[in-house]
């Protein structure tokens, strides 16, 4: 099975056709356009699924960005600051499952788990989690256990939790 981007590595048993199937497409985006020979090319990949061609699935989807550049806002945090916060939340996070590691031998822990999410944890603890003291009581968060370390360490450098409770 070819994979995208590795297609220039595999050999070409006849270039003559595989040279007429792009001179086709090429005439098909130039005489109809781009959709159509997109749709031409959907019709194809289904049709050789149908057929049982492995051809593999992909694994992105196009990105697209509905709201124009001159209509976002602002982003509402100071984003050095915002850094500097998730690194020192990152680092005590480290520190705490490395700690828990050396007085109990097999603990383990999730460092990736929290580190992989942190920038997505940080946004809603600055801008969109809110706590009990607004009206209608606040918001309830369910976070992914092994993502813990992270949020325990982020309530450890606010004085939520003591050294001793942590």
């Amino acid at each position: 099975m070819a994979h995208e981007g590795f297609i220039h590595q595999l050999p070409d048993n006849d270039p003559v056709e595989t040279l007429e199937w792009i001179e086709s497409l090429d005439s098909v985006i130039s005489t109809q356009g781009i959709e159509r020979a997109r749709y031409v090319l959907l019709r194809l990949l289904e049709r050789a699924r149908n057929l049982g061609v492995g051809i593999g699935g992909s694994l992105t989807t196009p990105y697209v960005n509905t709201i124009p550049v001159e209509s976002q806002t602002a982003y509402p945090g100071d984003l050095v600051v915002e850094r500097s916060i998730r690194a020192a939340v990152r680092w005590n996070a480290v520190a705490m499952v490395d700690r828990a590691n050396h007085r109990f031998n097999g603990l383990g822990g999730h460092l990736s788990t929290y580190a992989s999410a942190a920038s997505l944890y940080e946004v809603g603890f600055n801008h969109f989690f809110r706590g009990p003291e607004v009206s209608g009581g606040g918001d309830q968060v369910f976070f992914q256990g092994h993502a813990s370390p992270g949020i325990y360490a982020r309530a450890f450098l606010e004085h939520r939790l003591t050294p001793e409770r942590l």
